[in-house]
Order: structure tokens, then C-alpha cells, then sequence
């Protein structure tokens, strides 16, 4: 089993090593041959780990490296799964499984990732299209520290044949079928990580936390079943679990978006020097939009779009969430 990981960002440098501790063959590409070169020559990944890396690492600046591979996995952003695809397509030879680990949607259709990667890759070349989703931050993966995620797809022989392959004494994989349900729930938990941030950064407490990752819940919940996705689903890994753990992490780019943000009061500054993917701020848009057209209740997010497009204050949608009309929890 060959397995070719694109991008050489901390997912797929934690995930390779993943790979590698289960005695996988496995390359990693990256378009930056700086960092492709340290990999290889120095076996570190100073960008983004302190750690050493296995000295059978390989990675190389190379796309023809995927021509052979059995499964192609992704590890970078949203915005790029569509040029990734178009890229590698052509070098693909056979029936190939992939594995996408983006949490987002398509900025422009609006599309789930999965349906971006089936639309992009020929239909002989595609054995199946999956998810590698779920509560996991690549920093403690990298230090091989307790982490269980779910691989997400529709073929059960292969979702079973992935899981074994990940799976080891640190690095635990649920299989999952419900695709629209779990990449909605991965995909909304970013808006809500930002929205934690943010009264972070705004000095509330835990009551305040808690009662955003309940509500936000209910907000995943609420919109991922109007398209098509299981209540169950948002109570496992691609639900509450990725929700809490993004919600409550520095380690999540999210939540520290939101922290800066509420700690400045400044949106505008924030957006102009932010350096990193962000991914909530633009599932943000996507959302609001899609729910406004649907008329689909999503009070969190209607703020965070507020806060993020029309640079209202934090204090401002703050007050504004609780002095909305009284209810029943639903």
C-alpha cells in the first residue's frame, strides 16, 4: 500500500508520521522545497513542530509522485482542493483512493469538499472519495499523544481498510458513513470556534463557554439535518467532540482569530496582518449566506458574520445575542 500525502504542513507531516510508526510507505509533497529540503536533509519541520521527525521521512517537490500511489491524501487548505485536484489528475493512472482532511467548503459553489474532489478528479481514476475528520490538533499528534478521529466515507470495505491502516496505540479511527452530516460538522465548528475565542478574548468565563458550545451545537445540529445529515453524527467526533476541542484549544487558529479579535475590539486590523488560514472566517460567509436563502435559524453565526463582514463591535453582537426574544431550548 503506497500512500501519497500532499502538503507539508503540520496535518500531513503528523499524519505521515502516523503512517510511517505503522510501517506505511508513504511520500509527502509540498511546493516549498525549503521546507521539502529540511524535511529530508534535517528531518524537522521547524515551521510548525519542534519535533524530530522518523529519518525515513521522504518528502519531495515532485506531483509526479502521486502517479503510483494507492491512496492520495489531503492535507491542505480548503481554498486549494480544487487547483490540488486539477494538478494531480492528470498523473493518475489507476483507480485511487482519496482521503481529504480540510475542514470547509468550496468559496465559490459553496460545495462540500468531498463533492470539490469527485468533481475534479476523473471518474476512472477515483476508487472512492473519504474523510479524515474529527477532534485533532497535529501538535499533539506529532508528540504521538492520545488523539481518535473518524474516517468518513460510503464504501465500508474501504472506510474499514483506511481505518486499520491509520489505526495504532496513539492514533484511534471510528468509521463513519454519513459524509454530508460529519463534513457539515467540521466544517460549522470553526465558525463556532471563533465565536469562543472571542468571549475569551472578551474576559467572560466558563458559564459564557459553555452555554456558545451548547448553542453551537444546536446550530451544527440544526443546519447539517436540513441538508441531509444525522442527529447522531453531531453528538460523536465530527460533532460535539471536534466542536469542544476547537472551542477550548490554542492550539486551534480559530479560537485564537476569536481571542485576538474580542482582546483588540479591532476586526479590520486583525483581517489585514492575519498570516494564517483561518478557515472559520470564510465557512462564516458561506454559511450565512446559504442560511439566509434556506431560513434556517443561526443566531451565532449571523453574528460572527456581522462581526467578521460588517465590523460590528464584539461587545456589540454579544449584547445583541442575549437580549434576543426568550425561548425554548431547542
Amino acid at each position: 500500500m503506497k500512500v501519497t500525502i500532499i502538503g507539508t504542513g503540520s496535518w500531513g507531516t503528523a499524519l505521515a508520521q502516523v503512517l510511517i510508526d505503522n510501517q506505511v510507505d508513504v511520500t509527502l509533497y509540498g511546493r516549498n522545497q525549503e521546507e521539502v529540503d529540511e524535511i529530508n536533509n534535517f528531518h524537522t519541520n521547524k515551521r510548525y513542530f519542534d519535533a524530530i521527525l522518523p529519518l525515513n521521512l521522504h518528502a519531495t517537490s515532485c506531483i509526479e509522485c502521486a502517479e503510483d500511489s494507492d491512496i492520495v491524501l489531503f492535507a491542505v487548505p480548503s481554498i486549494a482542493i480544487e487547483e490540488v485536484c486539477k494538478n494531480i489528475n492528470p498523473y493518475l493512472h489507476k483507480k485511487t483512493i482519496f482521503i481529504n482532511t480540510a475542514k470547509g467548503f468550496h468559496p465559490q459553489t459553496h460545495q462540500r469538499l468531498s463533492e470539490v474532489i469527485v468533481q475534479n478528479i476523473d471518474e476512472e481514476k477515483c476508487a472512492s472519495v473519504t474523510c479524515l475528520i474529527g477532534p485533532s490538533h497535529a501538535e499533539e499528534v506529532i508528540e504521538r499523544k492520545i488523539t481518535a478521529i473518524n474516517i468518513v466515507g460510503e464504501n465500508e470495505t474501504i472506510l474499514e481498510e483506511i481505518q486499520n491502516l491509520f489505526s495504532n496505540q496513539y492514533f484511534r479511527v471510528y468509521r463513519n458513513t454519513d459524509l454530508i452530516g460529519a463534513e457539515i460538522g467540521v466544517a460549522l465548528k470553526n465558525i463556532m470556534a471563533i465565536a469562543s475565542g472571542l468571549l475569551a478574548g472578551q474576559n467572560e468565563g466558563d458559564n459564557a463557554r459553555a452555554a456558545l458550545v451548547t448553542r453551537g451545537l444546536a446550530e451544527i445540529s440544526r443546519y447539517g439535518i436540513y441538508h441531509g445529515g444525522k442527529k447522531e453524527t453531531y453528538l460523536g467526533l465530527c460533532g460535539v467532540g471536534d466542536l469542544v476541542v476547537t472551542c477550548t484549544s490554542v492550539h486551534s487558529r480559530n479560537f485564537m482569530a476569536g481571542y485576538q479579535i474580542g482582546q483588540s475590539q479591532d476586526v479590520k486590523q486583525f483581517l489585514k496582518n492575519n498570516t494564517k488560514t483561518v478557515e472559520g472566517i470564510i465557512a462564516t460567509k458561506i454559511v450565512y449566506e446559504e442560511s439566509q436563502k434556506l431560513g434556517i435559524s443561526m443566531p451565532i453565526t449571523t453574528a460572527m458574520y456581522e462581526l467578521l463582514y460588517e465590523y460590528k463591535k464584539p461587545k456589540e453582537i454579544i449584547f445583541e445575542l442575549m437580549s434576543r426574544d426568550l425561548k425554548h431550548e431547542d
